[in-house]
């Protein structure tokens, strides 16, 4: 009897926790099915990948889709549509929208929302304020939740957890690992006069990188204190990652492709307040050491941070400009890139954007190419070089950071458990006809899904 398969991808070099090695999949209802030499199997849909490697779908566990109260900016349907034209098959989206993200009706308002419009999976932050501490360890447990999200610094948005007694309590309410944001709020606030008019180049100057580093020193000292497993997103500079080294039994680490791209102050003098976001692209030697942390593996996981804004928002006078840059759909090429250059193996590639992150959040069954694992996938041409493009960003700001960059290695499919999405970068008639994310289930919280 032949094997049959509703989707088999032939002859792809194929990402398995087994190596990295030439082998069809099987995908059956959704989820892997069978992964080997299938030469006679009979599907439904057959993509051929010969010359291709087929990685572990991307999540990117860090993105801004502004949904509700900035859909000019972006929403939950063209964000997830920039999300799968990058090769991105999940992502965890954050709290600090209009109205933000902190009460159960909140949560099941973006649930419905992205109901039949998000084109990948997705996840949704609750947001951490004075108010709801005493709520955030039920509100945690609530399917389509990936954790608590804390920013002890102001960014974009109001939500603020700044004093020490209000962090150690919210550390205290739950069992979920918490995110945070980490810069100090009073040093911000005492040097806010070093961010002088009309100089985006003096962002990092003001946001400097002893407000993160004091910032990440308390964050830790308190989770220790509550017991609490600790997330610390956007890590920028190399003051942290002694500190983060230390706490691996209770921390993670995140960093993001412009933090290990970019430059200062060379990006500012090229794209000005294109460059601007929170915590700031800092100076070449931030950039290496967060490289080094890399290849040590202090850094667990890489998101974007996709924070869009409109260019007529951007191209305001700095200060007055607001902080964040798309990145979910640029996330893969712009890694992809540098595992061609050799600052990145594809096995950490792959460790980083989607094994990494199941491990950090207990994502069920997706992060891996394993049989009975979510059929979820990026396929990709590691020789394949082209530009990146401000007509290519399907993101409601039409812009990048990245607009003129030629990188090496591009997604050209996405495939959403089973089913292709982007394909030659557009998308399918699959994601087209009917946006198909679902919620991501995770293994703490499966009774209540």
């Amino acid at each position: 009897m032949k094997d049959s398969f509703d989707l088999l991808i032939r002859g792809g070099i194929v990402a398995t926790p087994n190596g990295i090695a030439p082998a069809d999949v099987g995908v059956i209802a959704g989820r892997i099915a069978a992964i080997g030499s299938f030469p006679d199997a009979k599907a439904a849909t057959a993509f051929e990948a010969k010359g291709l490697h087929v990685l572990p779908g991307v999540m990117d566990t860090q993105v801004h889709f502004r949904e509700p109260g900035n859909t000019h900016k972006e929403d939950l349907a063209s964000g997830s549509l920039a999300a799968i034209l990058g090769g991105v098959t999940a992502v965890f989206e954050m709290p600090n929208t209009a109205p933000p993200t902190t009460t159960r009706a909140a949560i099941e308002d973006k649930l419905a929302r992205a109901k039949g419009r998000m084109h990948c999976d997705h996840a949704f932050y609750v947001g951490a304020t004075p108010a709801n501490i005493g709520a955030l360890g039920e509100l945690e447990k609530m399917p389509g939740v990936c954790g608590i999200k804390a920013f002890l610094g102001s960014s974009t948005g109001t939500l603020l957890l700044n004093k020490e007694a209000d962090i150690l309590a919210a550390l205290k309410a739950g069992k979920r690992r918490v995110a945070v944001h980490s810069e100090d709020e009073d040093r911000m606030i005492a040097r806010k006069h070093l961010a002088e008019r009309g100089k985006p180049e003096t962002h990092p100057v003001w946001r400097d990188a002893e407000s993160a580093r004091m910032c990440t020193e308390r964050v830790l000292r308190l989770a220790r204190e509550a017991g609490r497993r600790l997330h610390v997103l956007h890590i920028t500079t190399g003051d942290e990652i002694p500190l983060l080294a230390a706490a691996k039994d209770i921390s993670t680490a995140e960093t993001t492709p412009q933090h290990l791209t970019l430059s200062a102050p060379e990006c500012y003098e090229r794209i000005g307040t294109y460059a601007q976001m929170n915590p700031p692209i800092r100076d070449e030697s931030h950039r290496q050491a967060l490289w080094a942390a890399v290849r040590e593996g202090v850094i667990d996981v890489i998101g974007s941070d996709h924070a869009p804004h409109t260019r007529e928002e951007k191209d305001k006078t700095y200060p007055d400009t607001p902080s964040g840059m798309p990145g979910v759909q640029t996330l893969a090429t712009i890694l992809l890139d540098h595992v061609n250059k050799g600052n990145l193996t594809l096995e950490r590639f792959v460790d980083l954007t989607a094994s990494g992150a199941q491990r950090i959040f207990g994502i069920a069954g997706k992060g891996r190419i394993a049989r009975g694992y979510d059929g979820d996938f990026t396929i990709v041409d590691l020789g394949l070089t082209r530009m990146i493009e401000n007509k290519w960003i399907a993101s409601t700001c039409g812009w990048t950071p990245f607009d003129g960059m030629k990188t090496k290695g591009w997604p050209v499919a996405t495939i959403l458990r089973g089913q292709i999405v982007m394909r030659d970068f557009a998308a399918t008639g699959a994601a087209t006809d009917a946006a198909l994310g679902q919620p991501v289930r995770f293994v703490e919280t499966l009774e209540q899904a």
